[in-house]
């Protein structure tokens, strides 16, 4: 494994990367958020992006799906050029799913309806056929039985798997979760991280910015930390954990674990 992520080509995975990301570049004003980050991915891969706050990362997963523009390099998703604009970005928003760290429901809808709008209006299902695969989805994160009731009456762990069954009735090739389980509370971590464990399971490319490193250890092909704009090092997670290179990562490895296993 560690020769086919070493080389740039992943042809030993006998296909191009799903997600290039190429000498990206990218400031807010004059502060410079992401410098130089090179990134490919995998079709299938499951990759973790941890770091310190306001190393980048959020902002590095919400270049994918151009909710961030980047000022230079260039971003391809799925074979598509993200930094072309236009209807590139339609194109690659239809195969890229995102979960936040707010649920971003709609709280005048219900659970249902949250689920098959967008199918409706971009992918242009029927109701029916929307309610359906909803449904399925619902089912998948195990909520099937909340699906006309309104968020307000769901808890946050249930929202929050929500927001992942919304995302998947898109049917999207990719998934990104920013910190999906940071505005839970601790006893609700664990059924939102139990999903994305069922989802790695069945093969979905997933890129995942959270500080669960339970979640890194026993999902990621991957983990990525990243610190001041940079990805520092990468590495799968056995020796990521056990033998991490920078000192910057073994810091933020002691505190990060310290004050998890003080919870």
């Amino acid at each position: 494994m560690t020769d086919a992520m070493q080389s740039p080509n992943p042809s030993a995975h006998g296909s191009a990367p799903i997600i290039r990301i190429e000498a990206v570049d990218k400031w807010f004003g004059k502060f410079q958020v992401l410098t130089n980050i090179d990134l490919n991915v995998r079709a299938g891969e499951r990759i973790v992006v941890c770091g310190p706050s306001g190393s980048g990362k959020s902002t590095l997963i919400r270049c994918i799906n151009h909710l961030e523009t980047v000022q230079k390099g260039r971003i391809v998703v799925n074979g598509i050029d993200l930094t072309a604009g236009g209807r590139n970005v339609e194109s690659v928003r239809e195969e890229v799913g995102m979960v936040f760290q707010q649920f971003n429901l709609f709280p005048h809808l219900t659970i249902l309806q949250n689920c098959t709008l967008a199918p409706i209006h971009s992918r242009g299902l029927s109701q029916a056929e929307a309610e359906s695969i909803a449904m399925k989805y619902l089912n998948r994160v195990r909520i099937p039985e909340q699906a006309s009731k309104y968020p307000s009456q769901l808890s946050g762990g249930q929202q929050q798997r929500v927001a992942i069954a919304r995302a998947l009735c898109m049917t999207p090739k990719i998934m990104l979760f920013d910190e999906p389980t940071s505005a839970l509370d601790p006893e609700m971590v664990k059924e939102v991280l139990d999903t994305m464990i069922s989802l790695a399971d069945d093969g979905m490319t997933m890129l995942c910015v959270t500080h669960e490193m339970g979640f890194a250890r026993s999902v990621a092909d991957r983990v990525i930390f990243m610190a001041d704009g940079k990805i520092i090092e990468q590495a799968p997670p056995q020796e990521f954990f056990s033998n991490p290179q920078h000192e910057t990562t073994r810091n933020f490895l002691g505190q990060i674990l310290n004050s998890q296993h003080a919870h």
